[in-house]
């Protein structure tokens, strides 16, 4: 239950819009940002622990990102995208020249 309104209070009623939770456009795909994220995050991931195979992710989901991005979108984050995670390759084949194991092979 709400209380009546009192002389002190500030609130104006009339500046109160209700919570609608965002319904996306049709032609709207989120696709090209969840895969700069994880582009992101897999180079993260190369660059810090040193997992080639994360930073073969990162370029991949970059790619992918690339290609389902829209032009009017920020192109300075999709370069971003793209050039941390071939650093995160370049990086982790420079700390371990050896070529990247698959452990259930061996």
């Amino acid at each position: 239950m709400v209380p009546a309104p009192s002389a002190n209070d500030l609130r104006r009623r009339d500046r109160i819009v209700r919570y609608k939770p965002y319904v996306p456009k049709e032609g709207e795909d989120p696709m090209a940002e969840y895969m700069n994220l994880l582009a992101m995050l897999f180079s993260m991931c190369g660059l810090m622990m040193r997992f080639k195979w994360a930073a073969w992710a990162a370029v991949y989901c970059a790619f992918i990102g690339f290609s389902n991005s829209r032009s009017s979108e920020d192109t300075k984050q999709i370069f971003s995208s793209f050039m941390l995670s071939i650093s995160s390759v370049v990086m982790s084949y420079l700390q371990s020249p050896t070529p990247m194991a698959i452990s259930y092979f061996s």
